[in-house]
């Protein structure tokens, strides 16, 4: 099967910028208490939910939010596409486990996780494809397992050209809470809370961190 052509130049932005990206952001979550607290309490219900299983961190790059959920006390892996950015996820994270894929290529059977985390990881997949992602976060997820997801608010893309001086550019889609809340609901999940907050002094627009849960019963 032919690979979709915006996979392929994800891959690429990520394979090159890795180490500059990296390097740039080392702790990107020490100046963000807000999402902090919403990764603790992410934590938190997967901890004390029913569900069996891991939790799946998908797009997870150089694996600063993987590390950050172990430190939480989970048992948590991270996937990317991205052959640079996992190189950087094993050298700073040789305990944890890292592996390449796509978030609906997984290989995993059905229910086999008990948690999923898309952090900013949405952003970059086409609005017609959203729908079959979510359907396949579902799917993944065992019964009253916990997904978060992460993404910037708003309606026109962000175009990234040469960043670090490098000969490549990507599109950062922003996407609104309700619709993406409308989404997860048609897929199958009950969202259990929505935070929005300003953008801080790196950022230009809202942010915002979705809460849902797959129902034990249909």
């Amino acid at each position: 099967m032919t690979e979709p052509t915006d996979l392929l130049t994800t891959r690429t932005f990520y394979d090159t910028i890795a180490d500059d990206y990296a390097e740039m952001f080392k702790n990107p979550l020490d100046d963000m208490p807000l999402d902090r607290a919403m990764l603790g309490a992410f934590a938190d219900l997967v901890r004390e939910g029913e569900a069996a299983g891991p939790v799946a961190d998908l797009g997870c790059g150089p694996g600063r939010v993987t590390a950050y959920l172990h430190g939480l006390g989970l048992d948590v892996f991270g996937v990317d596409l991205s052959p640079g950015m996992l190189a950087v996820a094993r050298r700073e994270h040789p305990e944890l486990r890292f592996d390449e894929g796509q978030m609906t290529g997984l290989g995993l059977p059905d229910g086999a996780l008990g948690g999923i985390v898309a952090y900013y990881s949405l952003i970059h997949t086409p609005a017609e494809r959203l729908p079959a992602v979510l359907a396949e976060f579902h799917r993944l997820l065992a019964p009253g397992g916990n997904l978060l997801v992460a993404f910037q608010v708003g309606e026109e893309p962000l175009r990234v050209a040469e960043p670090f001086g490098h000969s490549v550019s990507l599109d950062f889609r922003r996407l609104s809470p309700d619709e993406i809340a409308a989404l997860l609901e048609g897929a199958g999940f009950a969202v259990r809370a929505r935070h929005v907050r300003e953008p801080d002094g790196r950022e230009v627009v809202p942010q915002a961190i979705l809460l849902a849960r797959k129902p034990v019963s249909p």
